[in-house]
């Protein structure tokens, strides 16, 4: 990159004469994308289905949409209210009008509740009725509240047959229609409110909407003016969020234009962008001050100015791509459309500097002298001062910034998983506070599955095999902490056992016994059809036969407990209903189980990801300064603010949650745009004057200089994302500012240790 080839070299000085010299057409250019491009990301879509979270051959999806086609759905309201007088004839009544209203919403395709069972309001009656009683303490946590004075109608949403990650924009804002239909009846009731996992995704992707319309341009804006304030001119608050806007928008257009679907993280998109523009930026702004400030005229500054830095802002932008792209090798479905997306803009960010840049830097230009750097002595003795104190103690500095990183990285060991899907949420939000209802009065607000295949007819056999699995998990529910987080099991076994006269345990696996089972079985389809298509099914695909039963969790319990209770059940599923020859294997689903998966297969990837960025830049680094040592050097410094950070949350106990995912390979790509600024003007100035302690000076003047300006105006910009409603983006907001600063610390300080360690035994300046 410093020392480029002459082709290569003449290529840059003849692009960079091109820029300035037809500055205005490339202006008009640029405005002519942009407008194009707000036409065109008019039609970018979102995808808020499950399952286009996770890769096509992720083993968690067939169970998941088995459930969907065998039950006709996989989704699950739950709409809850107070209601006192829930054993007394006027109580009940409502809660009839409200299942039948709630059955009746376009989109719903079951409601459940006390109302819906064989006795009608009979099942009131339960101190003279003890088939009432049992079946009351049967929908205990399901239906009704343990206290009796909650009532619960539970919402079954209607879905596609086959669910596929293509689902169509008009299926989800069906299923959002149906959601906001049920809260707004819900809220005509004593304490009514929604909850459930597909509650959570409605509400997650319209925070995410409004994030990602406000967000961006307030974080651009943000840094602007703190550009503004800081070199003193409009010209450099305009300059700057131009970029920001014509790349962000350009980026939205193309990915509308190739069909790309906004996903539950790309509300960082904008962000990524505002960093890599703000970035590119300020270091062209701090070079043509410079010149200017050297008594080079408008138009010759920026040529020279472009010339310069073209390869260092190529460079650069191929490094974020480089750690950007490396997200697309993850198996989570947000996480591989956000590297792509972020490729995107990367790659959209140089385009929009080159086209709005020259025009915004020479318009108005008229004076060769520059005073913009006035009062800025302080810093320039302080970098001096800086060199001085790296220059008499490169060592010292070197081991404590590795003790440093030393201790912090044992913190990687602990880290822990937020599974917790609330926890994305603000604590003061409606959904969090509709879940804390749920689990206080019903036990449990995660809603999940075992699927069990059975032959026709389902004979005494099966239910005695499925009432020997619902013992087995509720005994271990009560006997180990590894399975406290279950609350509720439920299946026709239940049902059954509740309103038979005749004890169905006891029957034997035998021609009466299996005809007294099937009788009941058909008595229960024809009686009350709805829960019936709820807990026995068929897979319109192989015509198989599946009984349902449904587990509820709490929600709100720590990772370790929800991953070891998913395990315990789903080993207990496979003991008791292992594949054979004839039928498949019993199966452990839900939206319960798909989220507390989802973080950790996040994490997962996110060390795959961080090694792909590693390497790939390093090996480009390596290539483009033409020296393996020079590529090794660059890196590290980069490397050591990601480990710093994510240590401490491993020593603090912070679990790590969506966006703190993929902070690893983001904040590489991005930090270590300011190495390569930094070495080839170190390298620049040392080839020229022999001297490293100049070069260092220089470099920190100038390369230096532009680092403190964008990392001041991007933290001050990331301010706006911890504002989000939505914990995952407030997390990425705040761990960007940490590792910018760090990365700031790095290249400031163990960056030009490095360089004048390896220039003196190597003898570069020689």
């Amino acid at each position: 990159m410093p020392l480029a080839p002459s082709k290569l070299t003449s290529f840059a000085n003849k692009l960079s004469c091109e820029l300035v010299r037809h500055r205005l057409i490339f202006m008009l250019f640029g405005i002519a994308i942009g407008l194009l491009s707000v036409e065109r990301s008019r039609h970018l879509e979102y995808s808020q289905s499950i399952d286009a979270m996770f890769d096509r051959s992720d083993s968690a999806l067939p169970p998941f949409h088995r459930l969907g086609r065998t039950f006709s759905a996989s989704s699950i309201v739950l709409a809850v209210y107070d209601e006192p007088e829930l054993f007394q004839l006027t109580g009940f009544s409502r809660l009839e009008e409200l299942t039948k209203r709630l059955s009746e919403l376009p989109g719903v395709h079951a409601a459940t509740s006390l109302a819906t069972t064989p006795l009608g309001s009979g099942i009131i009656d339960t101190e003279n009725n003890s088939t009432a009683e049992n079946l009351v303490r049967l929908m205990e946590g399901y239906t009704v509240g343990t206290d009796r004075q909650t009532a619960a109608v539970v919402c079954v949403l209607s879905e596609k047959e086959q669910p596929t990650i293509e689902q169509s924009t008009a299926q989800q804002d069906r299923t959002g229609k149906t959601i906001d239909a049920i809260r707004a009846i819900m809220q005509e009731y004593p304490a009514g409110t929604i909850a459930g996992e597909s509650v959570m995704l409605r509400d997650g992707f319209a925070m995410l909407r409004r994030d990602g319309n406000v967000l961006g341009i307030t974080t651009g804006l943000l840094a602007s003016v703190v550009l503004l304030v800081l070199f003193r001119s409009i010209r450099w608050l305009f300059a700057p969020l131009a970029v920001v806007v014509l790349a962000l928008w350009s980026t939205r257009g193309l990915l509308a234009t190739v069909g790309q679907k906004i996903t539950m993280v790309s509300t960082m998109l904008s962000a990524m962008i505002t960093v890599v523009a703000i970035a590119t930026t300020v270091h062209i702004i701090v070079e043509f001050r410079r010149r200017l400030n050297d008594g080079e005229a408008p138009q010759q500054a920026l040529t020279n100015t472009l010339r310069t830095l073209f390869w260092p802002i190529i460079g650069a932008i191929i490094t974020d791509i480089i750690g950007f792209g490396s997200l697309i090798a993850s198996n989570v479905g947000p996480v591989h459309d956000f590297g792509i997306m972020t490729v995107i803009g990367a790659a959209m960010v140089l385009v929009a500097v080159g086209l709005v840049i020259p025009w915004f830097a020479l318009v108005g230009q008229n004076s060769t002298t520059n005073r913009d750097r006035q009062g800025e002595e302080h810093l320039d003795t302080y970098l001096n001062h800086l060199v001085y104190r790296i220059t008499q103690h490169p060592k010292p500095i070197l081991f404590c910034s590795l003790a440093i990183i030393a201790f912090a990285g044992v913190g990687l060991f602990q880290l822990q998983v937020e599974t917790d899907f609330t926890k994305n949420f603000r604590p003061t939000s409606p959904i969090v506070k509709s879940y804390d209802m749920v689990e206080s009065r019903l036990g449990g607000a995660g809603v999940w599955d075992i699927l069990i295949p059975v032959k026709q007819p389902i004979d005494a056999k099966d239910l005695g095999r499925i009432r020997d699995l619902e013992s087995r998990i509720r005994n271990e529910s009560t006997a180990e902490t590894t399975t406290q987080g279950l609350t509720k099991v439920l299946s026709i076994v239940d049902l059954l056992d509740a309103i038979s006269p005749v004890p169905l345990a006891e029957l034997q696996n035998s021609p009466v016994g299996n005809m007294m089972v099937g009788t009941a079985v058909s008595v229960f389809q024809q009686q009350l059809p709805q829960l019936a298509t709820s807990l026995i099914g068929t897979d319109p695909l192989d015509n198989s036969t599946w009984l349902r039963v449904m587990l509820r969790a709490r929600e709100k319990q720590p990772a370790f407990l929800k991953r070891l209770l998913i395990n315990r059940v789903r080993m207990t599923v496979t003991e008791l209903f292992p594949q054979t020859t004839t039928t498949p294997a019993g199966e452990v689903t839900g939206f319960f189980v798909l989220l507390a998966q989802l973080v950790e297969r996040m994490i997962q990837d996110q060390w795959l990801t961080f090694l792909i960025a590693a390497v790939g830049i390093f090996i480009f680094l390596s290539i483009g300064f033409q020296s393996v040592i020079i590529g090794g050097i660059t890196l590290i410094p980069n490397t050591l603010p990601i480990v710093f950070i994510l240590g401490i949350l491993g020593w603090v106990g912070e679990p790590i949650n969506m966006g703190t995912a993929m902070i690893a390979a983001v904040s590489l790509g991005l930090s270590v745009d300011s190495s390569i600024h930094y070495t080839t003007a170190f390298r620049r100035h040392l080839y020229q004057q022999g001297l490293i302690t100049e070069a260092l000076q220089a470099a920190h003047q100038t390369a230096g200089r532009a680092m403190i300006f964008s990392t001041l105006a991007l933290v001050v910009g990331f301010l706006a994302l911890t504002t989000s409603e939505f914990i995952p983006t407030v997390s990425f907001g705040r761990l960007s500012c940490l590792t910018l600063l760090g990365g700031l610390l790095g290249n400031l300080l163990v960056l030009p240790v490095l360089l004048s360690l390896a220039a003196r035994r190597f003898h570069w300046a020689s």
